[in-house]
């Protein structure tokens, strides 16, 4: 098969942890593309008019992983670092952490080649609308259904829906989540990626028999997923010694205030000028010692060259591949020291309630926000008794053991329904 379209660090770091578990599963070589490669991958030009008048165009991509359980389902990143390779990586994930989390979804990822701190509002909108009018052949409710990710927020998916609808010539709110709520969206939507990893973090030091008020964290990356996070653990009582974004990062061991945080980004958008005498170089906050570490911006940050100097006790995954299989192996001789929450599990918070928005959606009946986190966190505690019991059991890492289960629900799928024709 010629797979050379899919390249770059993320897709081959993808590439290397699936051969990791399909030899584990003992999985027939002949299975192994089929399991792994893409069903679909779309490349389209996005055009638009800038506010100076010149005509501009950006690069869009979208890549559905396998439609064997349902639609695909995954967010759309606008950011500089996009290509094809990193979005094939994210919906092969994406198919994994569905299947681990018992949902009626394949794994896809979409998104475009740009900063979009750099538009106008105006140019924002227009991409946004660019972007989703060139999929439409692609995508719908019971194909593909989109999400915010990384630079696109609840304002872009109602764009993303509003350009839709007005094809089809009626209201379709489920064809993306994430949405305001007054666009169809559903209650707790936007912190439940957060919320999620907060609450795998709380069940980790219930198994560990740390309490929680005696516990410190710290979190790099605070937008949404790192922002809620943190919030959602100082509720609990941990105490939050460390914050970073792509500006500034803060280490305080007497704890920051979060929700003074939040208010300053709220403000500036940003955590630089939040405060002089905390602040410290962003590579050193991760190898400060704490009882959780919670990546929870972007891939690769937890590398071979500081997997051994990492000093906590709980390493919860709130990004997407923060973990390199590098420094997943020195990880794995460090288990009795280090308990790892994979992303797979950590962050599956927000594509489950994604999941949830669609199904209010297609039934036009919404629910209590109670009933949302409950329903988030009866799947989130049968995922994380399903993946510690069969790391226990078969002797591996939790990683691999998260993977096992989403691999093998997939392929047990593919080898029901067939090969068509």
């Amino acid at each position: 098969m010629n797979t050379a379209i899919y390249s770059g660090p993320v897709f081959d770091m993808a590439k290397q942890q699936f051969a990791q578990v399909a030899d584990h599963l003992e999985i027939p070589d002949m299975d192994r593309d089929r399991l792994l490669y893409p069903k679909r991958a779309m490349a389209v030009s996005c055009p638009i008019h800038r506010d100076d008048g010149r005509i501009e165009v950006y690069q869009g991509y979208r890549v559905q992983h396998h439609l064997t359980l349902g639609p695909t389902k995954g967010g759309t990143r606008f950011a500089p670092s996009v290509d094809i390779g990193e979005i094939a990586a994210l919906a092969i994930w994406m198919s994994w952490k569905c299947a681990l989390a018992g949902l009626p979804y394949g794994g896809a990822k979409g998104g475009i080649t740009v900063d979009p701190y750099k538009l106008s509002p105006r140019e924002l909108e227009g991409l946004s609308r660019r972007y989703m009018q060139e999929m439409i052949p692609f995508v719908g409710p019971h194909t593909d259904v989109m999400a915010p990710d990384m630079g696109t927020n609840e304002q872009v998916m109602a764009w993303f829906m509003d350009t839709y609808s007005m094809y089809q010539g009626h209201t379709i709110n489920e064809i993306v989540t994430g949405k305001p709520i007054s666009a169809g969206g559903t209650l707790g939507r936007r912190e439940a990626t957060g919320r999620g990893v907060a609450y795998l973090v709380g069940r980790a030091l219930e198994h560990l028999g740390i309490r929680a008020d005696r516990a410190t964290a710290i979190v790099q990356g605070f937008g949404n997923v790192g922002s809620v996070t943190a919030y959602s653990l100082a509720e609990r009582g941990v105490r939050i010694i460390g914050v970073s974004d792509h500006t500034a990062a803060y280490y305080d061991p007497a704890g920051l205030d979060v929700a003074e945080l939040q208010r300053h980004v709220g403000k500036h958008g940003q955590l630089a000028g939040f405060s002089a005498e905390s602040l410290i170089a962003a590579s050193e906050l991760l190898v400060r010692k704490c009882d959780v570490l919670v990546p929870a911006a972007i891939e690769r940050v937890i590398t071979s060259e500081n997997a051994s100097k990492v000093k906590c006790r709980i390493l919860a995954e709130g990004a997407n591949g923060p973990t390199t299989p590098e420094a997943d192996a020195i990880l794995h001789q460090r288990a009795d020291e280090i308990f790892v929450l994979p992303d797979i599990l950590c962050n599956a918070g927000g594509v489950i309630v994604s999941y949830f928005e669609w199904v209010q959606d297609l039934q036009r009946l919404f629910w209590e926000e109670t009933e949302v986190f409950d329903r988030l966190y009866r799947i989130l505690e049968r995922s994380f008794q399903q993946t510690i019991a069969r790391a226990k059991h078969e002797r591996i890492s939790h990683r691999t053991a998260a993977m096992a289960i989403g691999v093998s629900v997939v392929q047990a799928a593919k080898r029901t329904r067939g090969l068509f024709p």
